[in-house]
């Protein structure tokens, strides 16, 4: 039986279909073991993402994949007469079809078929805001749209004349719409090649004034931009959708000691994330590549917690982030006010254990000051004492070190003052650059507590 949702007065409706792979093509396939409920959760999540209503969840059970539909005879028949009856505007597949697939299914179904990356897509270009965002979901488009131009229609079988001097067939309609398709990559391409110039001029000018990076990472809707929000105070939008944030988002954060950081929110991660997406998104996610911390936020309540975590540790392989032993990797375990009776003990345990792992709540605040705290240690972990000579005159140099350092020792003479003070080399780079000052070579005396 189809677990049929009500909906009311929709403008556009959606029939989602539910693949549920037998055991043998699970180990055929490589495909992890997941919680069926919770990917037909997510699978209505990202129709209404796009703001359709859903039709109708259709379960549909496969021993055996079917290369030219995917589906067995019984099962498209089945959804034949539910498109008949409810007649949406678009039947989604939750998982990834072939062109030749879609296609067929399309002519057995008479309408519209999306599978996963298509409909990913969709949001993507629903999502995007910034020219950078648009031009890299638009090329993540082109490359998907490419591999589909299989004549899908009979208006791409037509020949069209040769305007060449030479002889020919022509070139037929098939071959124009790879054609344009492939210019308007070779053209977007370019473009982002100078958003990417921009970008590294950017983050040279930052390097110049160090501030420590953290990136925020996470499967989407693990509550990412409600954490980001937490730390920094922001109003960024945080919703109970996929992929609620797209572009990436950087604010201030200042940590317990002082300590200035740049805090960015980025895209979220989700199973079977097409790769030419991740491809295109490079740019975006490359912030995480040049982070000092990354922060790898996880969902306590999803019955998936263990297999997200390793989506998204793959996607941060993919990156260039050595997941196993990079010391900037930091678990931050949200929603622990809400986490199931059954699963909060072993996170705890976990957190009890582990170094570099953290429980939280983005909405309550739990865990937030130990969040912080946990980073400043980690970026103060090089820090040197140093010995500063400085003009009592300098007032403005003597209050930078008080907020950005820790002032170890304190001794005051006629015209100057000397500082001990332990700092890290980020923030040693910026105080002696902005104010021109050289550690001395001696140790103060430690005449006047601070």
């Amino acid at each position: 039986m189809s677990n049929l949702i009500d909906t009311a007065a929709p403008t556009e409706t959606a029939l989602i279909v539910q693949p549920v792979f037998s055991m043998q093509v699970r180990k055929h396939s490589n495909y992890d073991e997941r919680d069926l409920d919770h990917q037909m959760e997510e699978a209505v999540g990202l129709v209404r993402a796009i703001q359709i209503d859903v039709a109708g969840l259709e379960k549909a059970n496969i021993n055996k994949i079917n290369a030219g539909r995917f589906f067995g005879s019984g099962t498209i028949d089945r959804i034949r007469s539910m498109v008949d009856e409810f007649e949406p505007n678009v039947v989604f597949v939750n998982h990834n079809l072939s062109p030749v697939q879609q296609r067929n299914l399309e002519k057995d179904w008479g309408t519209k078929v999306i599978d996963r990356t298509g409909l990913i897509l969709e949001i993507f270009g629903a999502r995007a805001q910034t020219k950078e965002g648009r031009l890299q979901v638009e090329l993540a488009q082109l490359e998907y749209q490419k591999s589909r131009l299989v004549k899908a229609w009979s208006h791409l079988e037509r020949q069209r004349g040769s305007t060449s001097f030479v002889g020919g067939p022509g070139e037929s309609q098939l071959e124009l719409d790879k054609r344009i398709i492939g210019e308007r990559i070779n053209q977007i391409k370019k473009e982002l090649l100078k958003v990417r110039k921009t970008r590294d001029l950017a983050r040279q000018s930052r390097e110049r004034v160090p501030f420590p990076i953290i990136a925020i990472v996470g499967y989407t809707n693990a509550g990412k931009s409600t954490l980001f929000n937490c730390l920094t105070g922001a109003n960024v939008f945080a919703e109970d959708l996929p992929f609620a944030t797209l572009d990436p988002t950087m604010r201030q954060l200042v940590l317990p000691s002082g300590k200035e950081c740049i805090l960015s929110d980025t895209v979220g991660f989700i199973t079977d994330l097409p790769t030419h997406l991740v491809e295109s998104f490079r740019a975006t996610l490359e912030q995480v590549q040049h982070a000092d911390v990354i922060l790898h936020v996880r969902d306590a309540t999803q019955p998936d917690f263990e297999t997200h975590k390793k989506d998204v540790l793959s996607i941060l392989s993919d990156l260039g982030v050595k997941v196993e032993s990079d010391p900037r990797l930091f678990e931050v375990v949200n929603k622990m006010d809400i986490c199931p009776e059954g699963r909060i003990d072993s996170i705890e345990r976990a957190i009890q254990f582990g170094e570099k792992i953290i429980g939280v709540s983005a909405i309550t605040g739990q865990g937030i000051e130990s969040l912080l705290v946990m980073i400043d240690e980690f970026l103060s972990r090089h820090a040197s004492v140093l010995n500063y000579k400085i003009p009592a005159r300098e007032g403005r140099a003597m209050s930078w070190l008080y907020e950005n350092a820790s002032v170890k020792g304190r001794h005051d003479e006629d015209n100057h003052v000397i500082f001990s003070v332990s700092i890290d080399g980020a923030q040693r780079n910026r105080f002696e650059s902005q104010f021109g000052f050289v550690p001395e070579e001696f140790e103060p005396k430690q005449e006047e507590a601070v």
